[in-house]
């Protein structure tokens, strides 16, 4: 290789932004004279080394691409943040507009080994003391004293493949995207029922935007983490705050309820059975607050959503 061709090749990978699987093209770009329908090529991918046009493949998950996923993921916190703080023509004032951060997990499908973590500090993943305790209805040690740590194999498992639902789990992942439209359906009927108003009043007055990222957990199933943001309701679409008896804990009480109140009914395969879905019993939703010592970051929240928006697909079980 000369020092020519080595330059060639490095300008194409950094052309790529250093893509894992980048898409070759292969061919040529040609002006057209329109008056004469004279035609010059102005560029052919002969040129390039292998004779072919390296682009970047533009997968986001982290374990497809790490490149690329870190692009999307750089541009999915700027967005993120930009409703947070104000920036890419969001006025800075939304800063002070009631804003909550929510997770809705789902609920349990049976005992799975888990990584519980108190402080800092790991504890112990099932410890049971009662002998009666630790053995499950087909009669196996559902108890599990070791400290799992990230990245252990064993994590999400579950301690008795009778006991646990994967039927039930799998449905539930299947119509996690129907549940989580309801609970937008649900949201604003709370918000109305909490402040004494009916929902058409509701509408005309303030709206909810939110961004919302789903993540696999350990065991398999979906869950999901989501930044919801009260503005008042305009007729250019600007982003004016709400009436102030609409704060940010009213917003977290609605949320709770209506994660609470959603729910889907789902065929279970062709078994006859129906399942009705809904989300885990504890909604976890945290108010991000401004100027306070005990603040919710608004730049952590938007890191993480990016986090998640790229993390990869795996989990044990699943395919990629």
């Amino acid at each position: 290789m000369t020092a020519s061709d080595f330059g060639a090749w490095e300008r194409q990978i950094t052309t790529a932004n250093a893509c894992r699987h980048p898409v070759r093209l292969r061919g040529q770009v040609a002006a057209v004279d329109l008056r004469t329908g004279e035609m010059a090529v102005t560029y052919s991918t002969d040129t390039e080394p292998g004779r072919v046009l390296h682009v970047p493949c533009g997968n986001r998950r982290e374990s497809a691409c790490p490149a690329c996923s870190g692009v999307y993921k750089r541009d999915a916190r700027q967005l993120v943040r930009s409703g947070l703080v104000g920036g890419k023509g969001v006025p800075e004032s939304v800063a002070e507009h009631p804003c909550v951060f929510a997770t809705f997990t789902a609920p349990s499908f049976g005992p799975v080994h888990a990584c519980r973590e108190r402080n800092g500090t790991v504890l112990p993943c099932r410890p049971r003391r009662n002998a009666r305790q630790r053995v499950c209805p087909h009669g196996r040690d559902i108890s599990c004293p070791l400290r799992h740590h990230d990245g252990d194999a064993r994590l999400g498992r579950a301690l008795c493949r009778d006991c646990y639902d994967y039927e039930s789990a799998v449905v539930f992942n299947a119509s996690a995207g129907e549940l989580w439209r309801r609970f937008t359906t649900y949201l604003p009927r709370q918000l109305a029922r909490m402040t004494g108003i009916t929902q058409k009043e509701l509408r005309s007055l303030v709206c909810l935007r939110f961004v919302k990222v789903a993540e696999y957990q350990a065991r398999g199933v979906v869950h999901f983490h989501a930044i919801i943001r009260l503005d008042a309701k305009t007729t250019d679409d600007s982003y004016a705050p709400p009436p102030a008896r609409w704060g940010a804990d009213i917003l977290a009480d609605a949320i709770s309820a209506a994660a609470l109140s959603a729910s889907v009914t789902a065929d279970v395969g062709n078994s006859g059975r129906t399942l009705v879905v809904r989300f885990g019993a504890q909604t976890d939703t945290k108010v991000i607050r401004s100027g306070t010592s005990d603040a919710l970051s608004r730049t952590a929240v938007a890191n993480y959503i990016a986090k998640y928006a790229t993390k990869t697909a795996g989990a044990p079980g699943l395919p990629s």
